[in-house]
């Protein structure tokens, strides 16, 4: 009687493969239904960053314009926001502290946001996230792209 407890117990320890095989099914079904949603949404989330940081990079223009009466060159660039420009056309009515206290923002693959003046499509500027590769593709976000409802046709 001991002994054919004994045997009991260690035939009905553990699992058997079949029950680890369905185990496994069921969690890559469950990974492939749950992972794209995911990535999806961080997706959605950075598009909407770069719409963000688009649309505070534009008022800090508007801004710039408003005192100075242009806007900075692509050669002066963003940074034009940040630190006087000491070349081309020299501002004269530059905001002490400049228009960006943050300092500008890299877009959300950790790429600086590319300035056009004119823009690339005639626009009177251009501001562009190169994406996830951080070179000019089709995976660009562009102001001229109307990512913040239109503003770019307001000029």
């Amino acid at each position: 009687m001991k002994n054919r407890m004994r045997r009991l117990t260690s035939e009905t320890a553990g699992f058997t493969l079949i029950e680890i095989m369905v185990v496994i099914i069921i969690l890559g079904l469950l990974a492939t239904l749950i992972i794209p949603n995911i990535t999806g949404y961080t997706e959605k989330a950075k598009r909407e960053k770069v719409r963000v940081d688009i649309a505070s990079l534009e008022g800090a223009l508007d801004l710039f314009k408003a005192d100075n009466g242009f806007y900075p060159t692509t050669e002066q660039g963003l940074e034009a926001l940040m630190v006087k420009p000491t070349t081309g056309r020299i501002p004269a009515r530059w905001m002490e502290g400049g228009y960006f206290k943050k300092g500008i923002p890299l877009d959300p693959w950790g790429n600086r946001y590319v300035y056009f003046s004119p823009g690339r499509r005639g626009e009177i500027y251009e501001i562009v996230s190169l994406g996830a590769d951080g070179q000019e593709s089709e995976d660009d976000l562009s102001s001229s792209d109307h990512l913040d409802s239109g503003r770019a046709d307001a000029r």
